[in-house]
């Protein structure tokens, strides 16, 4: 029997949850009742908790659940292999398998509030020493975290995010009409907001009928703190805030752009560039951290601290429709290089 550490299905989805979720839904699959996904019972997410027919385990929510609770359930029940997908796992078990993303909270702390650094701190490396394995997302990852704990790479492996068979073109006439580079981002430290904003602008001194669209969640705290760049937008009629959409929408939004920005400094995989491929929009990235090895030479890669260079490639990319074309074509053969069913099968190889 293996436990899954669902607690991913308590919490907002962003790329870490994502990941859980797919591949949960992979597992559950493959392993049928041999899978035991347990959560606190604060669950958000109740279609994906009754497919992965979940049980609800302890009283407790939260750190508190998976140091306290989630143990005292395996302990009773044989102490089984526990999978945590979601960077922290209770430290005093040791019959665990644990996933860490990325170190983004030791390369950009001021991206994070002082308590979860605190908690990051002083679980991660615990993590690190009482997992019988643990599995990062790119081949960047894994340097970076033996870089940083001085952990035997023996002990790591890498296992790719990958995009959901709905990501995929389709065509939206009123979207189509409204020539628009897309970026999906909050204003955290670490994913450059401020260069794509500042390429589109050198960018709308050639092309004037450009625009701007935006998907974030504007109520996020690095929202807050880069309240005058986010004025600045507001402010600009060519630039549209969008806040949070479905996932139905951002297939739409992806399938209609010019070409997705993406700037950020770091990034343990880059889910988005792979969401855009799958939904045939080009791709204008920043060539740092993962990136290079998730794209390779299917995108524009770009100097993540210049916007004239991401405005450059842009406006290559808005006058020249054979690039355009050449970049769809190999973003969609790039895609098929990440399956969330291999990502499963390579972590169950080791389970």
């Amino acid at each position: 029997m293996i436990v899954v550490n669902s607690r991913f299905l308590t919490q907002r989805i962003t790329g870490v949850q994502r990941f859980s979720i797919e591949l949960s839904l992979q597992i559950k699959k493959k392993l049928g009742c041999q899978v035991l996904f347990v959560s606190p019972p604060d669950i958000l997410h109740n279609d994906l908790a009754e497919i992965l027919e979940v049980k609800a385990i302890g009283t407790r929510t939260g750190h508190a659940w998976e140091q306290l609770d989630l143990p005292c359930f395996l302990n009773r029940t044989g102490k089984p292999l526990l999978l945590c997908m979601g960077n922290t796992a209770p430290v005093m078990y040791r019959n665990k398998v644990s996933i860490l993303h990325d170190v983004t909270f030791l390369r950009y702390p001021k991206t994070f509030s002082k308590k979860f650094l605190m908690y990051y701190r002083l679980v991660i490396p615990w993590v690190l020493r009482t997992s019988r394995h643990v599995f990062t997302v790119s081949k960047f990852s894994l340097e970076e975290i033996v870089s940083s704990y001085k952990i035997n790479r023996h002990k790591l492996s890498v296992v790719y995010n990958a995009v959901n068979p709905i990501f995929e073109h389709i065509e939206d006439e009123v979207l189509n009409a409204d020539k628009y580079l897309f970026v999906v981002s909050s204003i955290k430290e670490n994913k450059n907001f401020g260069i794509a904003v500042n390429a589109f602008k050198i960018v709308q001194k050639q092309i004037p009928d450009l625009k701007l669209y935006i998907m974030g969640d504007m109520s996020a705290d690095s929202f807050r703190n880069m309240g005058r760049l986010i004025d600045e937008c507001k402010k600009d009629s060519n630039i549209k805030l969008l806040g949070r959409v479905s996932d139905s929408d951002l297939i739409r939004y992806y399938s209609n752009a010019i070409a997705f920005i993406f700037p950020s400094l770091y990034e343990g995989f880059g889910i988005p560039v792979l969401e855009a491929q799958a939904c045939g929009c080009p791709v204008v990235s920043s060539n740092s951290s993962s990136l290079p090895e998730i794209l390779g030479d299917s995108a524009l890669m770009c100097n993540p601290n210049s916007a004239e260079e991401f405005a450059g490639a842009i406006i290559k990319l808005v006058n020249h429709q054979s690039i355009k074309e050449d970049l769809v074509g190999r973003g969609y053969e790039n895609v098929k290089r990440f399956s969330w069913e291999k990502s499963a099968e390579d972590l169950l190889r080791y389970l």
